[in-house]
């Protein structure tokens, strides 16, 4: 029997520690500090501090000060013997305790974005000889986030460049947005991503921000740029949540899709027989939609001159084809040409 009453003592002690600090999170238990206490030679660790979660809205606006939490310690019964002191960051400039009841009020605005928590000490101390009746304990406050800032894209405007002609799906370009709120708390800084203007040719993922072709066989000759606005809206795109845009300039880069096309079918030139080689007899230019390489020309004579009399180059600054005589004029009898000083050529 008594060792049964040893064993139910026992639980009964442990079922009170953990009553005593189950109001506790793991963060504060371990920052809570306790020095041991020596009794008939044998040493054990004494906990008689008592305290709540100490959380404390930011952005509060009142004319009162706020109020955060209560330090007691079991030592305490009540009759006005114990004071309490709060010492650390903040002490006094921001946290105030009233010394006769633990309370802890804030008395200024607090902005989580700026300092996410404050560590500070307590001290139980006995009014009439102003020694510690408990071991002095940190503990913290966390300043608790509200939804007060709205998504920033830090790096937009955005530009970027896609291949015309370009699948349904080709990815384009990534945005991203930053909010300063806590990630860890609530969906204040949970984003989601729409596109406010750019449809139906391009589409953005709402959790990536990855912006992609929505439209297929986007032509470049037609329209060669797009300009997109982004939506990012926290508290996961529900009613009340912050928002912040940005815009992107797309261009639809250049393929090689347009062949050369010549204005005209037929070019007729008249020749002097005495024309001397290397002299220019026409320039000719063919006309590409595309641009840039893609738009580079080349020129061959494919008919018409079994004789070799002519050849064809190209200009690389006017892109156009020079026709010039490589041969002399003289050999222009073998073409059969009724007209006697001059030799007649059609190029097509």
């Amino acid at each position: 029997m008594k060792l049964g009453k040893v064993e139910f003592c026992h639980s009964l002690q442990l079922i009170a520690l953990f009553l005593c600090f189950s109001g506790m999170s793991q963060a504060e238990l371990s920052r809570s500090r306790s020095k041991p206490y020596f009794q008939s030679g044998r040493s054990r660790t004494k906990r008689s501090w008592v305290w709540n979660q100490f959380f404390v809205l930011e952005e509060y606006m009142g004319s009162d000060p706020l109020y955060v939490g209560k330090l007691h310690s079991d030592v305490d019964k009540g009759d006005g013997s114990i004071k309490y002191i709060l010492s650390g960051e903040g002490a006094s400039s921001i946290f105030i305790i009233d010394e006769n009841t633990g309370d802890i009020h804030a008395t200024k605005r607090l902005d989580r974005e700026e300092q996410a928590y404050y560590t500070l000490r307590a001290q139980a101390l006995d009014r009439l000889t102003n020694k510690p009746v408990e071991p002095e304990s940190e503990f913290v406050i966390k300043i608790q986030d509200i939804n007060d800032n709205e998504p920033k894209f830090l790096d937009g405007p955005y530009t970027a460049g896609v291949p015309e002609m370009s699948p349904v799906g080709t990815s384009v370009v990534q945005v991203t947005a930053t909010d300063a709120d806590d990630p860890t708390y609530g969906n204040s800084a949970r984003v989601v991503y729409s596109i406010l203007q750019g449809q139906p040719y391009f589409s953005v993922e709402p959790k990536t921000g990855v912006i992609k072709t929505a439209l297929p066989n986007m032509d470049r000759e037609a329209k060669d740029q797009y300009l997109l606005v982004i939506q990012a809206k926290d508290m996961v795109g529900q009613n009340g949540g912050l928002s912040g845009t940005t815009s992107v300039t797309v261009t639809l880069t250049d393929v090689n899709d347009n062949p050369p096309r010549f204005p005209r079918r037929l070019y007729q030139y008249n020749v002097p027989e005495s024309l001397p080689v290397a002299s220019v007899v026409a320039r000719i230019k063919a006309a590409d939609a595309d641009i840039g390489a893609n738009a580079e020309m080349e020129y061959k004579i494919v008919d018409g001159d079994g004789f070799g009399i002519f050849k064809i180059s190209v200009d690389k600054d006017s892109q156009e084809g020079i026709i010039t005589i490589q041969k002399s004029m003289e050999s222009c009898e073998a073409y059969h040409n009724p007209l006697k000083n001059k030799c007649k050529r059609d190029l097509i």
